[in-house]
């Protein structure tokens, strides 16, 4: 079973990959240092905040804005584990699919979930537990091929474990 479990930061509707990594900071294709930078124009602290395993909750259309896969990297790279929103933005959910990001849709848990509350996510089932309030939620569940595409940390990776890919 391939779960995640974490302490969450939360954000509202709309947040673009602007504001996920700022336009300023595309000049680096480096994960670790596009980390440094995740979230820092909504959330000063997150980056000083963030550990490894956490988890990102937001409401409506999270990762609209322009399609660089920049935004998942950033995110994937400062330790997030899983990103759960009502919605997110299409070629965001594609993206984060592809760089091996963890992203699960469900309007009930987004809007519950508290900032700072631990979460747990089994990415098999869809079940989102919050396990500060005692509560489960019924997501969507990873087909098994996006399971592997996660498992193998991204499209590429996958597409060159597979024995006829060489």
């Amino acid at each position: 079973m391939q779960a995640a479990k974490g302490t969450v930061f939360k954000y509202g509707d709309n947040v673009d990959t602007d504001v996920i990594i700022p336009a300023r900071y595309l000049n680096s294709s480096d994960p670790a240092e596009l980390a440094t930078h995740c979230m820092e124009d909504i959330d000063k602290e997150f980056i000083h905040n963030v550990s490894k395993g956490d988890i990102i909750v937001a409401t409506k259309n999270f990762g609209c804005g322009s399609s660089r896969e920049h935004a998942p990297i950033a995110i994937k790279a400062a330790g997030i584990s899983c990103v759960i929103a009502e919605t997110f933005a299409r070629i965001f959910y594609r993206n984060a699919i592809n760089i091996g990001l963890p992203i699960i849709e469900c309007p009930e848990a987004a809007q519950a979930i508290e900032a700072g509350d631990t979460v747990e996510v089994n990415f098999d089932t869809g079940i989102i537990t919050d396990v500060t309030r005692g509560v489960s939620y019924k997501g969507q569940a990873f087909p098994e091929f996006m399971q592997k595409i996660i498992a193998a940390e991204g499209l590429v990776n996958y597409i060159n474990q597979k024995p006829d890919a060489h």
